[in-house]
């Protein structure tokens, strides 16, 4: 019989379903560091979502046979310990080809369209004191003929690529930054800065990718481009967006991830009061559907694992 131990059920707000096989389940509505240990000693299936199961944690649980990751993301689990030590982690995919994209646009247009900017300026009275029908503050930028830099090929950055399509945007597929071969259908990382009116980020966080935008990569953008960031706070030095954006060297930012989450001690951008600044509290893959998506998946998983069959793997 299987011991299946969740360790932050309040991470999903879903129906989780129990699985067909035989099992003990329990669940905590969340996890302290201090706490992994006593509360996965007996088990054999650990669900985490973003507890962090180091290496030198796992090797003090033997009866544990599966991590499975209530998310996409794993680098809160240390893979190389896990295949060095064969212990199984499956992730989910695809559940959020729908809710993510659709965040991305509703942060692209309210940048691109200055919601903020002329909300506040409604609030204001501007408009009331206008001397014509209208009132022009901020420039409006079509989505129509723009170009939208990717970076990150998965179900997320495609479904994004949909949608860019059905508005009439130009894509342009980033490559790894510092590779010296570029694949077939990829652009250059520094032609994509360059060119690009938007970026949107749908990258893992791993050594290759944190901190991949940075001050640097910031003054390559076009002084009227944006950058969305739905994926992990790490892929961006938020000190130098900060900066940017108050000297005016591009044009926007809206972010649904923080480097730390959550922010207990603060974060630069929470209080930055910019009107061409979005932050959101890491909600762009939680739509209903998205969500029960992904619950279903989790035990979808954990039932292939017991009846042998390799679904999901990551590690």
């Amino acid at each position: 019989m299987e011991s299946i131990v969740f360790l932050e059920k309040n991470s999903i707000h879903a129906v989780v379903r129990r699985p067909s096989f035989p099992h003990v389940w329990v669940e905590y509505e969340s996890t302290a560091p201090g706490e992994i240990l006593e509360r996965l000693k007996e088990a054999t299936i650990a669900i985490t979502n973003k507890v962090k199961l180091p290496g030198e944690l796992l090797a003090r649980l033997p009866k544990l046979r599966l991590i499975a990751e209530a998310a996409t993301g794993t680098d809160n689990i240390d893979l190389a310990w896990c295949r060095e030590h064969r212990l199984p982690v499956t992730n989910i995919r695809g559940y959020a080809v729908d809710s993510v994209p659709e965040h991305v646009f509703m942060l692209l247009l309210a940048l691109r369209r200055q919601l903020l900017a002329y909300r506040a300026d409604v609030a204001a009275g501007k408009w009331q004191q206008s001397p014509m029908f209208c009132y022009f503050g901020q420039p409006i930028r079509d989505l129509r003929g723009s170009t939208l830099g990717i970076f990150g090929r998965g179900s997320l950055g495609q479904g994004t690529a949909r949608l860019a399509e059905a508005f009439g945007m130009r894509i342009l597929w980033g490559e790894h930054k510092g590779v010296p071969n570029v694949r077939p259908g990829y652009v250059p990382f520094a032609t994509v800065l360059a060119e690009a009116d938007a970026i949107s980020l749908h990258c893992p966080l791993n050594d290759r990718t944190r901190g991949m935008i940075g001050e640097a990569e910031l003054r390559a953008m076009k002084q009227d481009a944006v950058i969305i960031n739905t994926a992990r706070g790490g892929l961006v030095d938020e000190a130098a967006l900060l900066q940017a954006l108050r000297a005016g060297r591009i044009a926007g930012a809206g972010f649904d991830v923080l480097t730390r989450e959550p922010p207990a001690d603060g974060n630069p951008l929470l209080d930055a009061n910019l009107p061409n600044l979005i932050v959101t509290p890491h909600v762009a893959w939680s739509s209903d559907k998205a969500m029960q998506a992904l619950a279903d998946q989790l035990i979808d998983n954990m039932e292939a694992f017991v009846r042998g069959e390799e679904r999901n793997r990551v590690a």
